[in-house]
């Protein structure tokens, strides 16, 4: 009995932690899978260092304090404050853009969002195509345009690395415009294609953990929560076994 209950409880945790990463390896429908790892803490890093080199300047990260990140991404506050803050913030205030208002809806038309939530909002497989899909557009107000969040009011923020992406365009029908059957860049970045994918996944896990940065914690409890619970359901098990000893003997 009890080893076959001790089997049943394995298979069950078995299960339970095979399902966690087929889940997340699911993409969303006509998106590739992000592949994002928040618990991977050198990837946060290169994609906090990527969103304060690259994204900062026009989007905020206004639910995450800079003295939260030097804890979560296992970093001084000297390292923050010397490599991460270029705003001029102090270590317990939020991260917020130092672009005014007015300028960025002179340029961009609106203000650009907040990115806090954004991957709970569009969900990372979202972030990663996009990130990955933008191509040049000279019919666009910004010169870009991007083929999962078609005429977005962005420019590619990441071109330097990626390089210069162009759109080929399928033969077009009588009174429609031509698709967009594929992207190929033009003039190589300072990435290779796998390297510029390795970026944004490293900015898109970073953007997961910005939208839940108490997910690490939680899930590093997680585990220890579920091993006190296995452990205790065994020992109520015996202790029940125990109580019911004589009465089956009696019978």
């Amino acid at each position: 009995m009890i080893k076959r209950y001790i089997y049943s409880l394995a298979l069950a945790l078995g299960l339970a932690a095979a399902t966690i990463p087929a889940l997340a390896a699911e993409g969303e429908e006509g998106l590739a899978p992000a592949g994002t790892n928040v618990a991977d803490r050198a990837s946060l890093q290169r994609g906090a260092k990527l969103f304060f080199n690259y994204c900062v300047g026009c989007h905020s990260l206004k639910y995450v304090r800079y003295s939260r990140l030097a804890t979560d991404l296992g970093l001084s506050e000297e390292e923050v404050m010397t490599n991460l803050n270029f705003t001029g913030a102090k270590f317990g205030e939020p991260v917020i853009s130092h672009m005014p208002a007015d300028s960025a809806k002179t340029w961009f038309g609106k203000d650009p969002p907040d990115l806090s939530l954004e991957a709970r909002a569009k969900g990372v497989d979202f972030i990663f195509n996009y990130l990955n899909s933008f191509y040049l557009d000279p019919s666009r107000p910004v010169g870009w345009n991007n083929t999962v969040f078609p005429n977005a009011s962005m420019p590619n923020p990441l071109w330097e690395l990626q390089g210069l992406q162009s759109a080929v365009h399928g033969e077009a029908k009588p009174g429609e415009e031509a698709a967009v059957e594929k992207l190929e860049i033009t003039t190589p970045g300072r990435m290779t294609p796998e390297q510029f994918r390795g970026a944004t996944r490293d900015l898109t896990t970073f953007l997961e953990y910005a939208a839940e940065p108490a997910a690490l914690e939680r899930q590093s409890i997680g585990v220890w929560v579920i091993l006190f619970l296995a452990g205790l359901t065994f020992l109520l098990y015996l202790l029940k076994h125990e109580y019911w000893k004589d009465v089956h003997e009696s019978h």
